[in-house]
Order: C-alpha cells, then sequence, then structure tokens
C-alpha cells in the first residue's frame, strides 16, 4: 500500500504585479502584454502575476464589452488565470488605488513564497511630470506614484506583520520617458532598489511581459538580470528607442545627488561671467531634448528633458569652462553613470524619422532652454520641478543659467 503524499507548492521566484490603466487609446494595443504574461507564465512556473487591468476589452482579451470601462483584477500563474473579479472601473491615477494593487501584487508574493516582488506601471508616462494619465486627462504625479508604493508596503507589513521586511524590489515603467533622475530618487526613498525604463518615448505595447524571466532568473546577478531585461525590450520590434535599469541604491543616489548639487552651484556662481553663461547655455542646447520624432508638438515639455550624462561630459570636455567646474561636471557624469546596470540606445529608430538616440544613455534630467520650457503644463497638474529631486540639487539654479 501506498503512503498519503502531501504536496508541498512550488515556491515561486518572483511576484510580478501589472497595473495597466487602459482608460485611453492603448487599451488594446497594451492588452497584449497580458496575453505575454500567460504565455510566460507557462513556460516558467517560477513567476506568478498579479493583475489589476482597467480596461473596455473582455477578460480574453479578443472583443468589447459594450464599450463599458471595467476593472479586472485576477492572478497568472502557470498559463493559467485565476482569481478573476469584475467590477466598476477605478480610477488607476489615484495613489490610494495603486496602494493598494502593491498590498495585494505583496500579499500575493507572500503567499507564493516569492524571494521577489516587482510591480509593472503600464500606461502613458511623462517623465518628472508623472505617468498613468487616464481618460480624462490626469495624470498620477511622479511623486504620488513612489508614495503609492510606500504607502501599500506599509498596508501589507500592518495587514500582515510577520511579512513586514518585504518590500517592493523593482519597477518597471512601459511608459515614455520614465528614466529620469527625478524618478530615481523617489522610488530610492520609498524602498525600491531597481528601475527598468526608457528615457525616450516608446511604442506600444512597449516592454514584453517576458522580462519577468530574466528578472527571476538573475536573482543574485543585477548585472545578469539587467542585461536579460533590457535585451528583451530591445529584441521586442520598436517597443524603445532607449532602454535602461537602475541601480537605486541609497548610497548611489546620494553620491550622485550631491554631484550634480555640486555642479548646478559652481555652474550658477559662474555665470556671472557672461561668457560661461553663453558657453554653458551653448552646450545645453548641443544636446538634443528627448520626444525626438518629426510630429511632436513644438509645446511638448519633455524637449527640455535631456540625458544627463551626455550633458555632464559635455561641459566636462568645453575648455571655455574653469577647471571647477569640469570637475565637478565630470564627477556628476561619473556618479549618474554608475547607477547604470544595463542600457541599450538606437544610433537610428526608423519609427521616429530615423531620429539619433546614441546619448541616451541613462535617465534624464529636466535642463530647459528656454522660459517656456521650464514648466509648461505645470497650471494643469503635470509639473516637472514639483519633486524633492529638483529641490535637493539646486536644478533651478542651473535652470537660471540656462533659460
Amino acid at each position: 500500500m501506498l503512503q498519503n503524499v502531501t504536496i508541498t507548492p512550488s515556491r515561486r521566484a518572483l511576484e510580478f504585479g501589472i497595473y495597466r490603466d487602459g482608460d485611453n487609446n492603448l487599451d488594446a494595443v497594451q492588452e497584449s502584454t497580458l496575453a505575454q504574461a500567460l504565455q510566460t507564465s507557462a513556460r516558467d512556473p517560477r513567476i506568478e502575476f498579479t493583475v489589476e487591468d482597467t480596461t473596455r476589452l473582455r477578460a480574453d482579451g479578443d472583443a468589447i464589452v459594450s464599450g463599458k470601462l471595467h476593472t479586472e483584477r485576477y492572478t497568472i500563474a502557470d498559463g493559467d488565470v485565476t482569481e478573476v473579479r469584475l467590477g466598476k472601473a477605478d480610477t488607476m491615477s489615484d495613489e490610494p488605488n495603486l496602494a493598494r494593487f502593491v498590498a495585494r501584487t505583496l500579499d500575493n508574493a507572500e503567499a507564493s513564497g516569492a524571494k521577489q516582488t516587482w510591480v509593472e506601471l503600464v500606461d502613458h508616462g511623462g517623465g518628472d511630470g508623472g505617468g498613468l494619465e487616464t481618460g480624462d486627462g490626469s495624470v498620477m504625479s511622479m511623486p504620488d506614484i513612489a508614495k503609492a508604493i510606500a504607502d501599500g508596503v506599509a498596508l501589507h507589513a500592518t495587514a500582515h506583520p510577520e511579512d513586514a521586511a518585504r518590500n517592493i524590489d523593482g519597477v518597471v515603467a512601459n511608459q515614455c520617458l520614465m528614466s529620469t533622475m527625478g524618478f530615481a530618487d523617489a522610488l530610492s526613498h520609498a524602498g525600491v532598489r531597481y528601475l527598468a525604463a526608457s528615457p525616450e518615448t516608446m511604442l506600444a505595447p512597449g516592454v514584453p511581459s517576458d522580462v519577468a524571466h530574466a528578472i527571476a532568473s538573475h536573482e543574485s546577478a543585477p548585472g545578469a538580470m539587467a542585461g536579460g531585461v533590457v535585451n528583451d525590450v530591445m529584441r521586442a520590434k520598436y517597443a524603445a528607442a532607449a532602454f535602461d535599469v537602475l541601480d537605486l541604491d541609497p548610497a548611489k543616489l546620494g553620491r550622485a545627488e550631491a554631484a550634480i548639487k555640486s555642479l548646478n552651484d559652481e555652474a550658477a556662481a559662474g555665470a556671472a561671467n557672461a561668457g560661461v553663461r553663453a558657453a554653458i547655455r551653448e552646450d545645453a542646447r548641443a544636446i538634443d531634448g528627448m520626444v525626438r520624432f518629426p510630429d511632436a508638438p513644438a509645446n511638448m515639455p519633455w524637449h527640455a528633458d535631456r540625458p544627463a550624462i551626455a550633458f555632464y561630459d559635455t561641459l566636462a570636455s568645453d575648455g571655455r569652462l574653469g577647471g571647477a567646474l569640469r570637475d565637478d561636471a565630470r564627477a556628476a557624469s561619473d556618479a549618474v553613470r554608475d547607477l547604470i546596470l544595463a542600457h541599450r540606445e538606437r544610433d537610428h529608430f526608423r519609427p521616429f524619422g530615423g531620429a539619433d538616440y546614441s546619448d541616451a544613455v541613462g535617465p534624464t534630467v529636466h535642463l530647459p532652454t528656454t522660459r517656456r520650457q521650464i514648466d509648461p503644463w505645470a497650471s494643469g497638474g503635470v509639473s516637472e520641478t514639483a519633486n524633492d529631486f529638483y529641490r535637493k540639487v539646486d536644478e533651478s539654479a542651473m535652470t537660471r543659467v540656462l533659460a
């Protein structure tokens, strides 16, 4: 006679939360990220997906439900969809709603024994202005996104004190322009260790969900993980013109912020000399702002977001500037570069008119070169300057030099 055998479920390597806001023109095209998640889970049983999807599509993604917006919550594991709950449409740009999703993802991570927990934000993005733009045009600010993550971690810890040490290990921004120093700073202070994002516009559906496999496969090898994620994104046809994975280690962020502040203050002091100010402005204007595609409206605020390393390297090599300023620029470049675990960029991105992204390495910094670019949509609630990073590094001092 055979003994009764109790099968213990295998522990997951990764709980991967997908928070998808389809209350806009991207609903149908970005739905494919969920089909990709289903396929990924079938191939890799170490991964479970926690999904919240606000959409006009049916759960199977192949038909319209009378055009009615609704929210679906479910999990995906082992090639199957389970625990499906449908309800009224949530406001995905509300901070409390994202916080509840983060807590639910962490709850599922505890239940599945996951070693890591990541969250992917799927929607429009706007750099330091924020992301998760809903159909009415409201946008969750970048500081609120970071706050929602921290609040969700706290909700989970309160409900599950036995698992209070669990955190969100990484954020994937399947959104445009979200590889920024401001977002990196905010997420780091929320306890997030990694940011995978593009400094430029992306083409939907963007980040393929099989990046979860690279994350699950390299828990103790951040460099290999980051390289796998970037390769998956850049291998997808036209997904991104450039993509980074950043290390948000607080000590590294602290060094970068200190170096950038020193540079900004030195530039502001040196700009009392008209020749120095003219040289710095010329250097900034030599670096194209992001949103580099032919049909980009002239009033797009993100034309003023420039690759930080490219700008700082340009200053460091400018013999018209004093030695102290060039040394500070070199230090700022080195400190920002130290955040980059992996990146790739395209010299010529065909869908964007063959635009050149060879300098789009690493995160961007808001560097307006005209007064109109400083914060043009702030009156509508989208501000690139209302964040801790901008204040901490005296970015307003550099802005006064440039604009």
